[in-house]
């Protein structure tokens, strides 16, 4: 305690009672949504009454909160730490190595499950505002990684933009890590560390010369005729999904959002995790599309990968836009989810083989492919609220911004 005093096994109980129930409550938070997390659900994970629950939180709101803010205090602890390091490649190397050791005593036990702050928007104001503060001044102190006299080339809108695809590489990581042993996540973090300081392109490239995506068709999928409803609908939906969480977006908010009765969104959908499937679905046509037609360019890997990645970036700030981002994924019953994890891997493989094949004739820089996948992946899904860091970007302005840094590298010019 502050005053030197020693604290009472009561006031122990209470503070380890507290921190099962915000571990426990961050679990069900991170499967389920805001929306799907009850108190009763929590209060059995622990071996409690739903109302022992209310003593340590009298609302829902208030527990999901606390377990945002704990997720912010946890991340803003690893941040303090690597901002020692002398200088940006090394606070980098340092948060890289924190956030994935504390993943690996996650993963082994030792610690309480990591918050997805996905869900954030999800809570209801005062509280949304509070949490969202707190994440707000954790993203700068992230920014600060981007500033001193090495990055006067950068405005606030690049170190924005850079800030938020570093962090979400790192949060992106949980739906990849697991296929590693964490005996491996020494060199998981040495490949990520490279790709992220060098990029893909081979050495002698010149980074910003290099950068010269083509032009690709339009990804957006063909709707059979009469069924151009179809996709308005879709997309009104997946804006919907992405803006409020699976279980915070209802069937009467995405009806009222297309002005359209239940209904008749029943008579289209079974349900709504047939939509959210369909929404998959649709996000995963779209990006195979544009890998073929980057494909189709009978260009090196170089010029396949930056112009499907500069595709896709765009796109999300198209008026077909944006794609659903995956953390839509977590609240679909297992069944569905495994299909629709498998139509993501499908995506990260497809960008591998370009990879590889780049590595194989000197186009691409020699790097672990399924990794730089994956980093590809979380650089195009962070892209879906890109907006929100760097208000008012123009869809032309989205890939040079955004996906040319995780290409060329974050602290290129």
């Amino acid at each position: 305690m502050d005053d030197g005093r020693i604290a009472s096994p009561a006031t122990e109980r209470y503070a380890r009672k507290k921190e099962a129930i915000l571990a426990a409550a961050t679990a069900i938070l991170n499967r389920q949504g805001v929306k799907g997390m009850t108190l009763s659900d929590v209060a059995a994970k622990v071996g409690l009454i739903t109302t022992s629950v209310t003593y340590y939180y009298r609302k829902k709101d208030d527990l999901a909160a606390a377990c945002f803010m704990r997720g912010v205090e946890r991340l803003d602890a690893v941040v303090g730490e690597a901002a020692k390091a002398p200088d940006a490649p090394s606070r980098l190397l340092a948060f890289l190595d924190l956030y994935l050791d504390l993943n690996r005593r996650v993963r082994l036990g030792e610690a309480a499950p990591l918050t997805r702050f996905t869900e954030m928007r999800a809570l209801k104001e005062p509280l949304r505002g509070s949490v969202q503060g707190a994440f707000n001044d954790l993203f700068r102190r992230v920014r600060g990684f981007f500033e001193g006299p090495q990055f006067d080339h950068l405005d606030k809108r690049d170190r924005n933009a850079r800030t938020q695809l570093l962090l979400e590489q790192l949060f992106w990581t949980g739906s990849w890590l697991r296929r590693y042993d964490v005996e491996d996540y020494g060199r998981v973090r040495d490949k990520m560390y490279d790709i992220l300081v060098h990029g893909l392109t081979p050495k002698g490239a010149g980074g910003h010369a290099a950068w010269a995506p083509l032009p690709l068709p339009d990804p957006t999928p063909q709707s059979s005729e009469g069924q151009e409803w179809r996709e308005t609908f879709l997309v009104a939906a997946t804006r919907l999904i992405n803006q409020r969480g699976y279980r915070g977006a209802s069937v009467e908010d995405i009806s009222a959002q297309l002005n359209v009765t239940k209904g008749s969104f029943y008579h289209h959908h079974e349900d709504k995790d047939a939509l959210v499937v369909e929404c998959f679905e649709r996000t995963f046509a779209v990006t195979r599309k544009a890998q073929a037609d980057a494909r189709a360019l009978g260009a090196d890997g170089w010029t396949q990968l930056s112009s499907a990645t500069a595709a896709l970036v765009a796109y999300q700030l198209s008026e077909h836009g944006p794609l659903l981002r995956a953390s839509s994924m977590g609240a679909l019953p297992i069944e569905i989810r495994h299909e629709m994890v498998q139509g993501y891997n499908r995506g990260s493989e497809r960008f591998a083989a370009i990879i590889s094949d780049g590595v194989a004739e000197g186009s691409v820089r020699a790097v672990d492919p399924m990794i730089a996948a994956h980093m590809i992946n979380s650089m195009l899904n962070a892209a879906a609220s890109l907006g929100v860091w760097v208000p008012g970007l123009e869809r032309d302005e989205a890939a040079q911004l955004f996906a040319r840094p995780l290409l060329t590298g974050l602290f290129s010019k």
